[in-house]
């Protein structure tokens, strides 16, 4: 188990979920460098908004927000989102992420991560019977209207059931 997870383990006994999530993230050192923000979290964890603002500290060489800091504020919640909705008793990984630069960003932009009830019992479904699958998620950085996309990362994400995967790691050693 990670610092982040004993931790959060340790403050949900006085906290609500949603509000470890944001604040976990927002003051951890890894995701603090990326200057990205996240703004809201559901109770039910479904809905994640981040936020980047154009600052001094994510400007690049032609004044505006830097590829780096785009995709290391979107990179982490899919999977961390997907991981706490589903529970212990899945395994759950980047596998691969992929990066569009639409346009040059020189205003805040913003982010919305979603899943839905039917997405997660697909997910349930499918790991259920393929005891593993892989699906992806598509994040868009916008302006705060939403009318242009800046930067599109598309995620791979792993799934496995726990006992399936511990079984395979397993096979792999002998």
């Amino acid at each position: 188990m990670s610092m982040y997870q004993t931790i959060a383990n340790y403050s949900a006994k006085f906290f609500k979920k949603n509000v470890l999530f944001k604040y976990g993230f927002n003051l951890s050192p890894m995701y603090r460098r990326s200057t990205g923000r996240i703004t809201f979290v559901s109770e039910d964890l479904m809905t994640v908004t981040m936020k980047l603002p154009i600052s001094y500290k994510n400007r690049n060489y032609v004044n505006t927000i830097f590829g780096g800091s785009m995709f290391s504020a979107a990179d982490p919640i899919p999977m961390v989102q997907l991981m706490n909705l589903l529970g212990s008793d899945y395994v759950v990984w980047d596998k691969s992420a992929e990066v569009f630069f639409k346009r040059p960003a020189k205003e805040t932009l913003y982010a919305e991560f979603q899943y839905t009830l039917e997405e997660l019992e697909e997910i349930k479904a499918k790991v259920t019977q393929q005891n593993e699958l892989e699906i992806v998620k598509t994040t868009n950085l916008t302006n705060k209207d939403q009318s242009k996309i800046f930067c599109q990362v598309k995620k791979t994400i792993y799934i496995a059931d726990k006992a399936y995967f511990k079984q395979k790691r397993a096979r792999k050693r002998a």
